[in-house]
């Protein structure tokens, strides 16, 4: 699975999509939008089923709705059913009281509300749009041929299932083989001095060769099924290694891939879409405004902060 969602087809399929310009910020003195007016702005609910008056101002199951997929991820998990609707509706309530005071004192007039209007207006346009475009891709024909195409593409690579036994000390490792030699249970021998305590009798399961440290895959790799190393030194220890099978890594069957897959062909779509308008589009930009290329810029003045530990690869 790892294999198939690190192709590069998907990288580039994401990496367009923050090119997405969701509006331009107008002018400090342009001209102040007006609020849409509550009757207008429910012409397309008719019908919708009243829940609650505001000062006269009505909230509908259509409101409900759009407040439940707008907030759904930030919701608690455990509020569902009623209780969630009833959580939803008194924020919509709250949010009318408070939205009718902001009217109140003009706060709807400002130079920063129109600003924010016209951008909130073309993000929702951008959105349904892009929602169409998803939907209008995401068949199960494109969920297929993508997952078929990356089959295609996908190269062999030779996997290994294989134990080891940790220890401090090439010394160590040769008393670990010469128990093993004479007879001793592997598993058993691992659980009474092995430091991989996190190797159950010290299996490792199935493995690709970059997946381990280096002194210890290619010991691993030139091993036959069957076979025990000679002590292997890495930075972990000294390790004895046996291997237990080889494969060719098998790829993942469509049905436990195809969350990944159809967000692939959703956004292999989308971003398509963007560079088909990009590329028609008369876009000027004003001297000095931010490009792609500052995105990698590092600025030297700035004090760099400290790198996260690298996640150690198995041992």
């Amino acid at each position: 699975m790892t294999a198939f969602l690190s192709r590069a087809a998907v990288a580039a399929g994401l990496a367009l999509l923050p090119c997405i310009a969701l509006a331009q910020t107008p002018p400090a003195d342009a001209p102040k939008a007006d609020a849409p007016k509550p009757d207008a702005a429910k012409a397309d609910a008719a019908g919708a089923k009243l829940l609650a008056t505001v000062n006269g101002q009505q909230i509908t199951e259509e409101d409900l709705r759009v407040a439940r997929e707008d907030l759904a991820a930030n919701l608690p998990p455990q509020l569902q059913g009623k209780a969630r609707d009833a959580y939803l509706l008194d924020f919509l309530i709250d949010g009318a009281l408070v939205a009718q005071l902001a009217k109140s004192e003009g706060l709807d007039k400002t130079p920063e509300y129109a600003r924010r209007l016209a951008y909130y207006h073309e993000k929702l346009l951008m959105e349904a749009k892009l929602g169409q475009i998803a939907k209008a891709a995401l068949t199960d024909e494109a969920i297929k041929k993508t997952y078929d195409d990356a089959l295609k593409a996908q190269k062999p690579e030779q996997e290994v299932r294989a134990r080891h036994i940790l220890v401090a000390t090439d010394d160590d490792a040769k008393k670990v083989i010469a128990r093993l030699k004479a007879g001793e249970d592997f598993a058993k021998v691992a659980k009474e001095v092995s430091k991989d305590t996190s190797a159950d009798g010290g299996e490792l399961g199935w493995f690709a060769k970059d997946k381990m440290v280096p002194e210890f895959a290619d010991a691993a790799f030139k091993l036959d099924v069957g076979q025990m190393s000679e002590p292997v030194k890495s930075p972990f220890g000294w390790h004895v290694i046996e291997v237990e099978g080889k494969r060719e890594k098998p790829f993942p069957a469509l049905d436990e891939v195809k969350d990944q897959v159809s967000r692939y062909v959703v956004q292999k779509a989308q971003s398509d879409a963007v560079t088909s308008l990009r590329k028609n589009a008369k876009i000027e930009r004003a001297p000095g405004a931010p490009t792609a290329s500052d995105e990698t810029q590092v600025d030297d003045a700035a004090a760099a902060p400290a790198p996260a530990p690298a996640e150690e690869k198995k041992k």
